[in-house]
């Protein structure tokens, strides 16, 4: 049984989704400036206890999907005008953020484990990105859905989660000087990978049509 692949694609998928600035790992990088490394440990903990159901329940959803070639074909489509029309947001219409973040007060530990927990729940983009990073490597033999292949690919995502988190915490000093600046340039970095992702999706759909 190969164990390095499931856990290899599922740190960098963990790692390529969590990586730019977001409510979850500037929260931490916030709380650990304000109240301390542990605190803001408690509250990565908490992010990433509902990281790992999400993207549990989330390959479960691909295998299911995945057993379907047409669905499969049809997510993709769909899939490619999304990231498409995201592309073109991103790139040509949205503003920039200004990247003003609110102040924090002291809590407690729990608190802020279970502050970590609502935030990360409130975020559902880990669910259709993993759904879809999964019938993606499916398609290429790099994933199987089996059980063991599932709970590596999670710990993967959870490991590539808590390193994102832990550079936030241990480098915000860094990060905050500029902040500013990438804050601005967002945009462009989201709509430069959106656009990258969708080059590939269509690239695969002439493929399967031809």
């Amino acid at each position: 049984m190969n164990y390095i692949t499931p856990i290899f694609f599922g740190f960098i998928s963990a790692f390529i989704g969590i990586i730019p600035p977001g409510l979850i790992n500037m929260t931490a990088a916030k709380v650990n400036h304000k109240e301390g490394k542990r605190n803001a440990l408690w509250f990565v903990f908490g992010a990433i206890l509902v990281i790992f159901f999400q993207v549990f329940f989330a390959i479960l959803f691909a295998k299911i999907i995945n057993s379907r070639p047409d669905i499969v074909t049809l997510l993709r489509e769909i899939g490619f005008g999304i990231f498409t029309a995201l592309t073109i947001y991103f790139l040509g219409i949205a503003k920039a953020p200004t990247g003003k973040t609110k102040k924090l007060k002291k809590r407690s530990k729990t608190k802020r484990f279970f502050l970590g927990m609502l935030l990360s729940a409130l975020n559902f983009f880990p669910i259709p990105y993993y759904v879809f990073v999964c019938i993606s490597l499916a398609s290429y033999k790099l994933f199987l859905f089996d059980l063991t292949s599932i709970f590596i690919f999670v710990i993967g995502s959870v490991m590539g989660s808590f390193l994102v988190f832990y550079v936030y915490i241990s480098f915000f000093n860094r990060i905050e000087s500029k902040r500013d600046y990438i804050m601005k340039n967002m945009n462009t970095i989201i709509g430069s990978i959106t656009g990258l992702v969708s080059i590939i999706t269509l690239i695969n759909i002439i493929n399967y049509y031809w």
